[in-house]
């Protein structure tokens, strides 16, 4: 699998683009096979991650340092706590990043402090959702 071209729309500091690759290089085989990137939203601001993979995942994959958190991946520690809205499901739902899949078009509204720490960075350089 290759790193795929940046998008006309995603385009974050160059800095962070260097980031993200080297990161997606050493950190392939933590994805579920993937076809294309599909679109989210988290914090207002629009995001290309993986398909078919745990929303915790696919933040990995734009923000490295999640990879390295302090998140358990089973569900115990509750440091990936989002809330979020679907295309399908309007009404706001809570869950675990690391339990519930990324649909495309997925508005994730609120974040548990250690993710918006593990964002931040990532979440400056995003471009700012269209709705």
């Amino acid at each position: 699998m290759t790193c795929p071209p940046e998008d006309a729309d995603f385009r974050p500091a160059a800095a962070l683009v260097a980031t993200r690759r080297a990161a997606f290089e050493s950190l392939d085989e933590l994805f579920e096979p993937y076809e294309r990137l599909i679109r989210i939203v988290v914090a207002g601001k629009e995001l290309q991650v993986p398909e078919n993979n745990l929303l915790l995942r696919q933040l990995s994959y734009v923000a490295p340092d999640i990879a390295s958190g302090r998140y358990c991946w089973n569900g115990e520690c509750r440091y990936c706590e989002v809330s979020y809205r679907t295309e399908t499901r309007g009404a706001e739902q809570s869950a675990l990043a690391c339990r519930v899949k990324g649909q495309s078009g997925m508005r994730v509204t609120k974040l548990a402090l250690e993710m918006r720490y593990n964002l931040a960075e990532t979440l400056a350089a995003a471009p700012k959702a269209k709705d």
